[in-house]
């Protein structure tokens, strides 16, 4: 799991105003057209089993059963016209659906 420098500043800049938090958690769910979606959510106390990737001074935690999923996984924050967000490159991936929402490992 890498985080970029765009992405790291994103979440720190976010817990910086939300005024609580020490992280985020990336997993994996069922969902969507091809089977699996990213699910984030801002972490305020982190879980016995999460695994800790720490780059460029942002924290992403991630369970151990979502890590077979997202093993080499990139995650980047990018605006691109009027959308934003966090976007994946993840190598696991086969196929997506047109949207972009689900994938298929």
């Amino acid at each position: 799991m890498t985080i970029t420098e765009n992405a790291a500043n994103y979440i720190k800049n976010f817990l910086e105003k939300r005024g609580k938090g020490i992280g985020v958690r990336l997993g994996v769910k069922t969902s969507g057209c091809s089977g699996m979606a990213y699910n984030l959510e801002f972490v305020d106390e982190a879980d016995p089993e999460d695994l800790v990737f720490e780059q460029n001074g942002a924290k992403v935690y991630i369970d151990p059963k979502s890590l077979v999923y997202l093993d080499g996984t990139q995650m980047d924050y990018t605006k691109e016209g009027l959308q934003e967000g966090f976007k994946f490159e993840n190598p696991n991936v086969k196929d997506s659906c047109g949207c972009g929402e689900s994938f298929h490992v």
